[in-house]
């Protein structure tokens, strides 16, 4: 468990392989899923398929049922929210750095200009 606002490096990792974010737009864009039914729009193996689900899914983005001798597949929308917010948190975090460079910045070249 992760506290709130912190970044959750175990979600990063799964989201973070571009093959396992294509097959969670995949998700969203048609809705629940099968290895199979992805592996048809990917340029992977059903097996790869399988194994990259599985990450995501321990990784909480996705959850899936028995769907006779498969399994589907959706995704979590709440543990997808929180992806989210995470991102608009370092987001913002970046943002606050990068204007406190600027002041550092701006504060050093008002110096220099008096001199």
């Amino acid at each position: 468990m992760t506290l709130p606002g912190a970044v959750d490096d175990d979600l990063w990792s799964a989201i973070g392989e571009p093959t396992r974010r294509r097959v969670v737009d995949l998700l969203l864009a048609g809705g629940p899923g099968t290895a199979t039914s992805l592996c048809a729009q990917l340029p992977v193996t059903r097996q790869a398929v399988s194994k990259h689900l599985g990450v995501l899914d321990r990784a909480g983005l996705v959850h899936s049922a028995p769907a006779g001798r498969e399994r589907r597949y959706e995704v979590d929308p709440g543990q997808l929210a929180r992806a989210v917010a995470q991102l608009n948190d370092v987001g913002n975090a970046w943002d606050a750095r990068l204007r406190r460079i600027k002041r550092i910045a701006e504060a050093i070249e008002k110096q220099q200009s008096k001199k």
